[in-house]
């Protein structure tokens, strides 16, 4: 394995004034995500960030795949270190590329050199350390136009670092930058997603979670901790709320017009939402409902469920369809879990038909045959909170 890892920030560098609080959160996030595989020393310099092993028996391979779902990292280089001369640059270069450059046809040399003070300029690296590479490999031919390996140098105050990868990181702004969101987590396939696109655009994430034992199982409960454990690895440590929801169902369920069902218990969902979120500080709501999808994610049933709080709601899978949904649910790794057989409260007393287009007035009618602030506040009492990381 590489001697480091070399990270790019991404849209860090565009920050202005603020950049330097946005690289020290990444570090942070890096930090609390590295602790695992082991003791690593991580700073940064000229938009990239150096994680380099404090330890011999630093994990490198598993600090390379934990990196790249670090919210905040544009790409990540495994990299050599060379001594600050050309011939130690040439000889990491053909000894560490060697597998890469025996197997490919074409090559490129690109060179930066950071520290000005390197006596060999840059166009003067590319061409002789390419040369020496087309020595040592006979199979390679130079294509700087559209080359299978392209052999990095990064001229640094301290060494040179070699590399011929740049592999895509999570991009996206590091998690905790913009705030926190507290996530409406379901066992579906929605919801992980629109938790992972916000925590991406910088928000901390906390959940809720709404639970209705006997009619959901033990294993429904244990499938959205782990939704959250997965989606924490990009995130970083959720608290999960642990909402109980049977009695209100059962509330609703018995005092209800049946077409209304669905609609009221997510009003229901999204009140003790807010609730939960002013008490662990959270500025948004973020729910999975993309328009149109289900009876429930009309826009008439958007505004009516809305309706109960003043917080800002953000969906930010308003807009895809659910191919798009599933296909970024395979790419975070919550796909395989969301389809577990195992249903959330969301499924239970589905009325046959729905109402789509909810009057206001007449779901406002039909909720005073409920203690509507009582089951709220009993609901919001009896929640339990679980740390996931």
């Amino acid at each position: 394995m590489a001697d480091l890892l070399m990270l790019k920030c991404g849209e860090l560098v565009l920050k202005g004034n603020n950049r330097k609080s946005f690289e020290d959160k990444l570090k942070n996030n890096l930090k609390w995500a590295l602790k695992k595989y082991g003791r690593f020393e991580i700073w940064s310099a000229q938009s990239t960030i150096y994680v380099t092993p404090k330890e011999s028996g630093a994990d490198m391979e598993g600090a390379f795949e934990v990196s790249k779902k670090v919210f905040g990292v544009a790409t990540i280089s495994p990299a050599y270190r060379a001594e600050k001369n050309f011939e130690d640059i040439c000889r990491v270069a053909k000894e560490k590329m060697a597998a890469r450059l025996e197997n490919a046809e074409t090559f490129k040399v690109e060179a930066k050199r950071a520290d000005k003070k390197f006596p060999m300029k840059s166009p003067e690296i590319c061409a002789l350390l390419g040369g020496v590479l087309l020595e040592s490999f006979k199979n390679l031919k130079v294509d700087v136009i559209n080359p299978q390996v392209t052999v990095n140098v990064d001229i640094r105050e301290e060494y040179a670092y070699i590399y011929c990868e740049k592999l895509q990181g999570a991009g996206g702004v590091p998690s905790g930058t913009s705030g926190k969101g507290l996530l409406l987590l379901s066992g579906g396939i929605d919801s992980p997603v629109a938790g992972w696109m916000m925590a991406r655009r910088g928000l901390k994430l906390e959940a809720v979670n709404f639970f209705s034992y006997p009619y959901t199982s033990e294993r429904a409960k244990e499938k959205v901790i782990e939704l959250a454990r997965l989606v924490s690895e990009y995130s970083g440590r959720i608290r999960l709320h642990i909402v109980p929801f049977t009695d209100i169902q059962l509330a609703i369920r018995d005092n209800c017009p049946e077409e209304y069902l669905t609609i009221i218990m997510r009003r229901f969902m999204t009140k003790i939402s807010e609730i939960i979120a002013k008490q662990c500080g959270a500025s948004v709501l973020i729910t999975g409902e993309s328009l149109g999808q289900v009876a429930s994610q009309t826009l008439q049933s958007m505004v009516v469920t809305s309706s109960v709080t003043d917080m800002l709601i953000l969906r930010p899978l308003s807009g895809m369809d659910k191919i798009e949904i599933m296909d970024y649910a395979r790419k975070i790794g919550t796909y395989e879990t969301s389809v577990l057989p195992y249903e959330d409260c969301c499924t239970l007393f589905v009325p046959k038909h729905p109402d789509t287009k909810p009057r206001m007035e007449r779901i406002e009618l039909a909720e005073k045959k409920l203690d509507f602030d009582g089951l709220v506040k009993a609901a919001v009492e009896e929640t339990k909170v679980i740390d996931v990381s």
